[in-house]
């Protein structure tokens, strides 16, 4: 082992010698940058293609046992529901594939004394872990930018053919007894305020949605009430509400039969599916205007703060993680206990899991600010790296 070690010691330094003036002065080597990059993304890579693999696996599982009551139903229709579904895992397991990718990557490194060669040669393990930390925020800001934006289309596209054909039900827009309550200003009418509509039956009908029973409560700025507006019908095309038959009834008035009534609306038939399905559906990009149409509308935006709020967290986990599996892998062997350290390394990387999830619920409940939701678990494990890492280096 000693006679391993010496080689691999002169190896780094003549490579560490061979380097421009320039780079010597550093300590620091491009060439075993570039080196321990592509060992860190091969191995995250590839684990986060099996993790993808193995979710997805059990998603067609499920998909077929949904479908076992549903004859007319055929393989090929959960083939591609399944495979719709492939973006959205990625981006769910991609911190434990960057975990345990960064744990099997600095283990190997340690186990074979490159590692240990390296730092004899001068290289601290905050330069050691420049290059895969960069690579681990490039790949988080990849997914964030490019793989969700394709996930939301494809996520979509698969709560389309869910609803259709595994799903009971009319759809999105069918809530509890078929009502549907909605809230959006009228600035179109004078004096300008907002409108709460009510309707107790719902039907979508391509792009029109087509309601009865409705009862429409205009409000000024202050909340007190303008006008009621009561009509048996009505339809939503083209961002205008048409109510047939309606009548206005005035505080401290009588009835008023007016026939038909058009009001503005800034809502859509497809904005109004969006704000009831999954926040999955909208990519990093489109979240913020929605999400600013759904304040306006009265339609509850915690859910869509909080999955945007974890996207922009999204590669400084990725970061966090790389750095979480530096810390529990690079023990070096002749100390002992690195299958208890790399075990501890995976608890961790379940406990960040756990604590996220929890804090989810909290901010879907709105006990946290979605903000402090979604970067608390980073944060909390970004501090817990540092603190590994400022230990082994320094002791």
């Amino acid at each position: 082992m000693k006679s391993t070690t010496d080689g691999y010691r002169s190896w780094f330094s003549t490579l560490i010698h061979t380097l421009r003036p320039q780079e010597a002065e550093v300590g620091f080597s491009t060439t075993l940058a570039i080196y321990i990059a592509r060992h860190f993304t091969l191995n995250t890579l590839s684990m986060v293609l099996a993790l993808t693999g193995l979710v997805s696996l059990f998603d067609f599982i499920d998909l077929l046992r949904r479908a076992a009551t549903r004859p007319n139903v055929p393989t090929s229709l959960i083939l591609e529901i399944a495979g719709l579904h492939i973006p959205y895992y990625v981006i769910y397991v991609l911190p434990f594939g960057i975990l345990l990718g960064g744990i099997v990557c600095f283990s190997r490194l340690t186990r074979s004394s490159e590692l240990i060669v390296a730092r004899a040669a001068g290289i601290s393990a905050w330069q050691f872990l420049a290059s895969p930390l960069s690579c681990a925020l490039l790949i988080g800001l990849f997914t964030t930018t490019g793989i969700s934006a394709l996930s939301s289309s494809m996520y979509r596209q698969a709560e389309l053919l869910d609803q259709s054909y595994l799903r009971t039900g009319g759809g999105v827009l069918t809530l509890k007894g078929g009502e549907l309550w909605l809230r959006q200003a009228d600035d179109g009418l004078t004096p300008h305020g907002v409108a709460i509509l009510h309707a107790q039956n719902v039907k979508l009908a391509q792009d029109t949605l087509d309601v009865s029973g409705v009862t429409i409560f205009r409000l000024d700025d202050r909340d007190r009430l303008i006008v009621r507006v009561e009509a048996p019908t009505g339809t939503l095309a083209h961002q205008q509400w048409s109510l047939n038959d309606s009548s206005l009834l005035h505080p401290d008035h009588l009835p008023e039969k007016i026939g038909t009534l058009s009001l503005p609306s800034d809502l859509t038939v497809s904005r109004i599916q969006e704000s009831f399905a999954s926040p999955d559906t909208l990519s990093v990009f489109a979240l913020p205007s929605f999400i600013s149409l759904l304040e306006r509308s009265g339609f509850p935006s915690i859910r869509h703060r909080l999955h945007f709020q974890s996207l922009l967290a999204l590669p400084i986990l990725a970061g966090t993680m790389a750095l979480v599996s530096a810390g529990f892998s690079m023990r070096p062997a002749r100390r002992g206990g690195v299958a208890r350290m790399l075990g501890s390394g995976i608890a961790a990387g379940f406990a960040l899991f756990t604590i996220s999830k929890v804090a989810e619920q909290f901010g879907e409940s709105g006990a946290l600010p979605p903000v402090l939701a979604a970067w608390a678990p980073t944060g909390a494990g970004l501090c817990l790296a540092v603190a590994l890492l400022l230990h082994m280096e320094d002791g």
